[in-house]
């Protein structure tokens, strides 16, 4: 891998780039050093080309000509939104991850790496859970369509490998949060929407209890490149803190309130739906190749998350 990269430098588009992972990365890359010399990086989002559209995919890959591609780009939704369309969810993430992986694979794109999700995994299973785990069984029937539409980005990757010597990959985040996140009461990511109505209650606000491992999202950006750089698998890796760092989203809640200087109640309402309850990951294997990887604390990246929301609410996705 080093001696292609100094032999020709990376081409990377990045699909999904306008998200909240893709607006990290960009981050990394640009703020933090995370482009060596000579690369081109490129963070492609939804304006530029409806990846549904196959002859769209085409086209931007012929105008940037990728030698490497992280694929980011999904639909997505929260909780009660993927509960109201799985079909949609199914059919356009199918469309999406077939156009991007087969256009790579026609254009010779060296490596793609690909965006799974924590949500993927079978919602009857045993904890914590493990990337060898991931078709054990059927997901959470809140979120089918999108969970079996992301299991198939491995199943592809294994085709490419075993019929092309493709090296596709991907990985797996746990409940990634930070700027640029879909702040949206309703269809909002867990942390994001507390954070939103933690800062538009004026004294009172009630939020579901759950369970989570929360990670922040610069973190999951240096991971990337990491895996882009490194990773030689065509497995799927996890990306997370430990287990041993979960904790009660009342927990997130205090800190986000802290953050806020919000004073007012919160209730915990145990009644609303929460989809899947518990996603205990494990992170044995990230372990095993960077034992010394240092992710950012929770009341840190929160500050982090609602300083930025704070100061850019008037474009930030709500």
């Amino acid at each position: 891998m080093d001696s292609q990269t100094k032999a020709e430098p990376m081409r990377v588009l990045v699909t999904g780039g306008s998200g909240l992972v893709g607006k990290a990365i960009e981050h990394v890359v640009k703020q933090e050093g995370g482009c060596l010399e000579g690369e081109q990086w490129t963070f492609l989002s939804s304006k530029e080309a409806n990846l549904v559209d196959l002859q769209q995919t085409i086209a931007v890959f012929e105008k940037y000509r990728p030698t490497h591609v992280i694929h980011l780009a999904a639909k997505v939704g929260g909780l009660y939104l993927h509960m109201k369309e799985n079909l949609h969810f199914l059919r356009d993430n199918l469309r999406i991850n077939d156009n991007v992986l087969q256009t790579s694979h026609e254009r010779g794109v060296t490596k793609v790496v690909s965006c799974l999700s924590s949500c993927i995994f079978p919602d009857k299973t045993t904890y914590p859970i493990d990337e060898s785990m991931i078709h054990n069984g059927p997901p959470h029937n809140s979120n089918f369509g999108y969970s079996h539409a992301k299991r198939m980005i491995d199943i592809q990757n294994r085709g490419y490998f075993a019929q092309h010597g493709r090296r596709y990959t991907a990985v797996i985040p746990t409940n990634v949060y930070g700027p640029y996140d879909n702040f949206n009461f309703e269809n909002g990511h867990v942390l994001s929407a507390l954070m939103h109505k933690t800062y538009a209650a004026k004294s009172k606000y009630v939020c579901v209890y759950i369970k989570s491992v929360c990670v922040f999202s610069q973190d999951v950006a240096r991971l990337f490149l990491w895996v882009l750089r490194e990773y030689d698998e065509i497995d799927p890796i996890i990306l997370s803190v430990g287990e041993e760092e979960e904790l009660p989203i009342k927990d997130a809640v205090e800190m986000i309130a802290d953050a806020l200087d919000f004073k007012g109640q919160i209730v915990f309402d145990t009644s609303k739906s929460d989809g899947q309850m518990k996603k205990t990951a494990s992170n044995a294997k990230l372990r095993r190749y960077l034992p010394d990887f240092t992710f950012t604390p929770l009341s840190e990246g929160i500050k982090k998350t609602c300083d930025w929301f704070v100061n850019n609410y008037d474009i930030a996705r709500t």
